[in-house]
């Protein structure tokens, strides 16, 4: 049998390609000023995209131990194929990158970090708690933000933009849920040509100096289970008959309920966390495949 693949990622570097003038002046960062009487601020949308391709090395199904999703069922199919919506999870998703994970790095703290989110995403610890204590390891100041989104554009996973305009096509709405922070999605929205209202994130909160203060804990994204509360939102808003969640950690696993979303496809071409995947209904390694089964 052939052999799949894992999640070890190797980034290949390419030349860069320049925005198109549609999103060349677009604001990453809202419009919000807060209780404390914390500053207004814009933060100009990076004006390059490096992509990059994601190369894997191969593992053996047997060894992988997901046969029975890795090939999806008609009934599976049938259910994909009629989805009047897709949400989409941005880090090892969307993009190739754990956005805090690369913002931490930035800020001098990546390794505490980055242990952090893996047993977050693993769903070993609740989410707000691991988010709180990623965000209390390197505290990252306004300026320090603006800083990294204009040196660190967004890196696209492979075929996510085909996919994208595949599905809106198709008239299917595209959602992006995310435990990431507004500031540093936005720019991947408008990359992709998805609305902000079709945004569900989380929000850093910044001071008069800008200063780090928190996060906005308002925000259904910023506690466990708060992926599915949005897709829950969502599809009681617009009334939608059948949704899709695709993403790679627990908290994408959590939006597949009654009243949520009725599919959930694990995406695994940056990031194969085992107890996600063997509990999806669909495992990819490949964006391909979704653009494929809608022809």
């Amino acid at each position: 049998m052939e052999a799949l693949t894992t999640s070890r990622v190797v980034p290949v570097q390419v030349p860069c390609k320049k925005l198109s003038s549609l999103f060349a002046n677009l604001s990453c960062l809202e419009l919000r000023r807060y209780p404390c009487g914390g500053r207004v601020s814009i933060m100009n949308h990076p004006r390059l995209l490096r992509p990059v391709t994601a190369s894997v090395q191969p593992q053996e199904l047997s060894a992988l131990g997901h046969e029975g999703n890795v090939v999806p069922s008609n009934e599976i199919l049938d259910l994909w194929e009629s989805v009047e919506a897709v949400c989409f999870d941005v880090d090892s998703t969307v993009c190739v990158d754990e956005g805090i994970d690369e913002l931490a790095e930035f800020c001098g703290a990546g390794k505490a970090v980055a242990e952090w989110t893996a047993r977050a995403m693993g769903g070993s610890v609740p989410f707000e708690e691991a988010l709180a204590a990623r965000l209390s390891l390197f505290k990252p100041s306004l300026s320090k933000v603006e800083e990294y989104l204009e040196k660190r554009p967004p890196r696209l996973s492979p075929g996510i933009e085909e996919l994208v305009k595949k599905l809106r096509a198709n008239n299917i709405d595209v959602y992006l849920i995310s435990g990431g922070f507004r500031q540093m999605i936005n720019p991947v929205a408008s990359i992709l040509g998805i609305p902000r209202e079709n945004i569900f994130a989380n929000n850093l909160l910044f001071g008069n100096s800008g200063e780090f203060l928190g996060f906005d804990e308002n925000e259904p994204t910023s506690r466990s289970g708060g992926k599915a509360k949005a897709v829950e939102q969502i599809r009681k808003g617009r009334l939608y008959k059948t949704m899709a969640m695709i993403g790679d950690g627990a908290t994408d696993l959590e939006a597949r309920k009654p009243g949520g979303a009725d599919l959930f496809i694990c995406y695994a071409g940056v990031q194969l966390r085992e107890a996600v995947a063997a509990k999806a209904d669909w495992l990819i390694f490949k964006f391909e495949t979704l653009i494929n089964s809608l022809d």
